[in-house]
């Protein structure tokens, strides 16, 4: 399933209103545990009408024993995609925050590259809904599978 492009129709009302760079460099100033250094563990490497994808290059401090990234690692990639999808659609709003997160664990990832594709369901005033589908290895099989709500602060 490509959960880039499914269910995203051309003329979606769901317009970004912030590139993957201007995100990163707005992480880095508002959540920099998490997203700072040279090349940052987390990071979004594209955003586009509805979606987003987000980045973990998962290492040493990311593994549990047998080589395997751990799972919060893995939930907060998927937790990351969602702040991602609500800032680069509502702008930069860094007190969007997360009321609901449940992922399925469904292999082993491996240490490396793992990304999670991103997708809004719903974007209200107040919500946002999102899914995303965490993939790893050479071989981009899905490794999670995760659902979402982003609580969004009300304009002033």
């Amino acid at each position: 399933m490509d959960m880039k492009r499914e269910g995203t129709r051309p003329d979606s009302a769901l317009q970004p209103v912030m590139d993957a760079e201007e995100v990163n460099l707005y992480l880095r100033d508002v959540f920099p545990q998490a997203c700072s250094g040279e090349t940052p563990d987390y990071r979004a490497l594209e955003v586009w009408p509805g979606g987003c994808t987000v980045r973990l290059e998962a290492g040493f401090q990311h593994l549990r024993p047998g080589d395997t990234v751990a799972g919060p690692s893995l939930f907060a990639l998927a937790d990351i995609g969602g702040y991602v999808c609500a800032l680069s659609h509502i702008g930069r709003k860094a007190l969007a925050v997360t009321t609901n997160l449940n992922i399925n664990f469904m292999r082993k990832a491996n240490a490396g590259v793992v990304d999670g594709h991103c997708r809004i369901l719903k974007l209200g005033r107040r919500l946002m809904v999102f899914e995303a589908g965490l993939v790893a290895g050479d071989t981009g099989e899905t490794v999670a599978h995760a659902t979402g709500t982003y609580s969004i602060p009300p304009s002033k």
